[in-house]
């Protein structure tokens, strides 16, 4: 009988942790700190990938595969916050109203053996006009804080959507896809017996 390997996911995000274990997979969490700072000019898919890579190598868990994520939302150049105040939270909302922007996230995958490999998801999301009302009913709800854009897709949000064209779990913070490809990539058994 083969022992599955070490399998680290580098993030306290339980919203992570339950995508991978809709793929059968539950890592164990060692949150990776890095500065999230974007640099001037930076774009928000360089961004995203950037951030992945560098938690990815900040993780600490030798002899494991390790999975690192980071998510973006962009509207053109510009990156919304991960909104922290009810404030920061209304203007990116107030900003999406009525508008198709793009959720950038980025995972990167490193082997025990130090091989490295990385991908981007990038989603297009169109927002319907979003009424005083519904903003301040969002607001309320506190789904916002600490989310990309100011906004959880897998929550009140996701009425608000009028389309997607991408990855569901991307904006939710994992694309599956791209997270299965790399670690099968890399000699993981993603999906095992």
């Amino acid at each position: 009988m083969t022992r599955e390997p070490r399998l680290v996911l580098a993030s306290a995000s339980p919203r992570r942790a339950g995508l991978l274990a809709r793929i059968g997979l539950a890592p164990e969490i060692i949150p990776a700190d890095v500065d999230e700072r974007e640099i001037p000019g930076e774009t928000p898919r360089n961004l995203a990938l950037r951030l992945a890579r560098s938690k990815a190598a900040a993780c600490d868990a030798p002899g494991a595969f390790v999975i690192a994520a980071d998510t973006v939302v962009g509207l053109g150049r510009r990156i919304l916050p991960k909104a922290e105040t009810a404030e920061e939270a209304e203007a990116c909302l107030r900003l999406l109203s009525g508008r198709s922007h793009r959720v950038y996230t980025g995972v990167a995958v490193r082997a025990p053996d130090g091989r490295e490999a990385a991908r981007l998801s990038e989603t297009k999301v169109s927002f319907k006009r979003l009424t005083e009302a519904e903003i301040a009913a969002y607001l309320h709800s506190g789904e916002w804080r600490g989310k990309a854009g100011g906004y959880a897709i897998q929550g009140l949000a996701e009425a608000f959507v009028i389309s997607l064209s991408g990855s569901y779990s991307g904006v939710m913070g994992l694309p599956l896809y791209e997270t299965a490809c790399l670690l099968g990539g890399l000699g993981h058994p993603v999906i095992a017996p």
